[in-house]
């Protein structure tokens, strides 16, 4: 039997999906301060402050461009242990509590682009990841990954089917999916703020997604990594400021 929708109804099954997102400020939620990094890619080579991650990134075409290489789980060249697979990352070091970082992005076979910031000496959450902002063809989804699925006992309990219920409970709030609507192949201005235990993310000046969660009031987030996943994504024109609460 095909189940058929009626209009009032579609809307209603519409307006219930939309009440389970928080609602997107429609102002920035931070305000820009100095800026502290820019880099247009034209250099063949990176500025110091980049450090590689899982290096699969290279400088081409005045532009960041990077490749997940390691899609599926390998044994080591040793055969003592097994190299996982791992979307593409680059590193920058540079401190921040609140900001703003704003790039452009472009999916060139790629499923997932991100923004991500962490802290390495952070020992309360998996390899010191805080939050992050990922970006899809078909949608923004901002994590709250300190308190959320890289806090030290939700990352154990996830191994444990059993717990399957419970690290459920733990996570609810703790991230926030919006749909959205993207090409391959086309240029796109993403920015990403945060501002206390709030993270904002617009696409081309259009709101786009929103989390409030503690784990992004995280005091240093001392690195901000450029994610890809899915083959190749680019990033261009990248700056980074420190930022202020806007208030709004």
């Amino acid at each position: 039997m095909i189940l058929r929708l009626t209009a009032p109804l579609l809307l209603l099954v519409s307006a219930s999906l939309a009440a389970e997102l928080p609602r997107i400020p429609a102002k920035p939620i931070a305000e820009k301060k100095e800026l502290l990094f820019s880099d247009d890619f034209e250099s063949s080579s990176p500025a110091r402050s980049w450090h590689r991650v899982v290096d699969t990134f290279t400088f081409a075409e005045g532009a960041l461009k990077g490749t997940q290489t390691r899609v599926t789980d390998t044994p080591s060249p040793d055969g003592k242990s097994v190299i996982k697979a791992h979307a593409a990352v680059h590193g920058l070091e540079i401190p921040t509590r609140d900001s703003i970082v704003e790039c452009r992005i472009k999916f060139d076979g790629a499923t997932m682009i991100d923004v991500e910031f962490d802290d390495r000496k952070f020992t309360g959450c998996h390899y010191g990841h805080i939050c992050r902002a990922q970006v899809r063809l078909n949608g923004v989804t901002v994590i709250d990954e300190k308190e959320g699925n890289m806090r030290n006992d939700i990352y154990a309990m996830k191994k444990d089917p059993s717990k399957k219920e419970e690290v459920a409970k733990l996570l609810a709030g703790r991230q926030a999916a919006f749909p959205a609507r993207l090409e391959a192949g086309k240029w796109y201005t993403l920015v990403v703020e945060t501002a206390g235990d709030e993270m904002r993310v617009s696409i081309d000046g259009k709101r786009m997604a929103y989390l409030k969660s503690p784990g992004i009031a995280h005091a240093t987030k001392s690195k901000i990594e450029l994610g890809v996943a899915g083959q190749s994504g680019w990033f261009d024109d990248l700056k980074v400021w420190n930022a202020a609460p806007t208030g709004r």
